[in-house]
């Protein structure tokens, strides 16, 4: 789907970015390692800013961005009510957060809008800002599959890391690729599971007998009270269900979180963000 197939007035679009989620792709997904003149490795910075401007460059459209980042306890409401989520990362290679002062400071020189909440994930940031501002068109750049669940009329999903022509996620490929509506996403990945998140989801049920149990558009109770927990898969789904509906309560975002600042409604000109190296070198950090 185009940008121009989507948004076919050119409206200006909100783009909700997740941070970390780039942050983490311009680090480790990156095509090449960038060193500044000094030899430092500066890719991390570089690249985020690069794949901001191409993200932006892709709507073409006026676009207001905002890019959230995840707060320091974010992780911990989701984890009290399962340790283990998220506890496969507890490995993970967390120098790219070396770079995120300098990267808030970097935004702020281009006029970019970033937010943060400390209790709370981005996820559930960008939720509550998709939310708040209805009647818009918005786009969250994010490679997460979860943000899928917030996708309607209005809001779609941006992963550059799709050819240019199938980067903008709606409803219709959801639907088409996974058999189940945006609104039912977390029930759909409660029962299939996530690894990405640690959630190991009902042994024997896969994308495909999870999106039957779901068909036209079933809740998880409405499709247990609809008889369609069969077979063995079913009888396990039946004696784990509140982990499962446990499960579906950590997937879902929430929507109404205190945020400290809100979008200002301050449009970028995409074709006139700096690019990467000029940022890199306002900073200080190219020499």
């Amino acid at each position: 789907m185009s940008s121009a197939e989507w948004n076919e007035d050119g409206e200006e679009v909100l783009l909700l970015v997740d941070g970390f989620n780039l942050l983490w792709r311009a680090a480790f997904g990156f095509p090449a390692v960038i060193r500044n003149p000094s030899g430092i490795d500066v890719t991390a910075i570089f690249a985020f800013f690069a794949l901001l401007r191409s993200s932006c460059r892709t709507l073409n459209t006026p676009v207001e961005c905002v890019v959230c980042f995840d707060g320091e306890d974010g992780l911990q409401s989701r984890q009290a009510s399962d340790s283990e989520y998220k506890q496969n990362r507890v490995d993970v290679d967390l120098s790219p957060l070396d770079w995120l002062d300098d990267i808030k400071k970097g935004l702020d020189v281009i006029g970019v809008g970033w937010v943060e909440s400390c209790a709370h994930e981005a996820d559930d940031v960008i939720a509550t800002l998709v939310n708040r501002s209805a009647g818009r068109p918005r786009s969250i750049l994010s490679m997460d599959k979860d943000f899928y669940q917030l996708i309607d009329d209005e809001v779609t999903v941006l992963n550059t890391v799709k050819k240019r022509s199938r980067a903008i996620v709606n409803r219709t490929e959801v639907v088409d690729r996974f058999g189940v509506e945006p609104r039912q996403w977390c029930d759909f990945r409660a029962l299939m599971g996530d690894p990405s998140d640690n959630i190991p989801g009902v042994r024997g049920i896969g994308k495909i007998r999870a999106a039957r149990i779901l068909a036209n558009g079933l809740t998880l109770e409405e499709a247990r009270a609809a008889g369609r927990l069969v077979g063995a898969a079913g009888a396990t789904a039946e004696q784990m269900w509140d982990k499962v509906l446990t499960w579906r309560q950590m997937i879902r975002f929430q929507i109404d979180i205190d945020l400290p600042t809100l979008p200002q409604r301050t449009p970028v000109d995409a074709a006139y963000l700096p690019l990467a190296a000029a940022v890199v070198n306002t900073l200080g950090l190219w020499r």
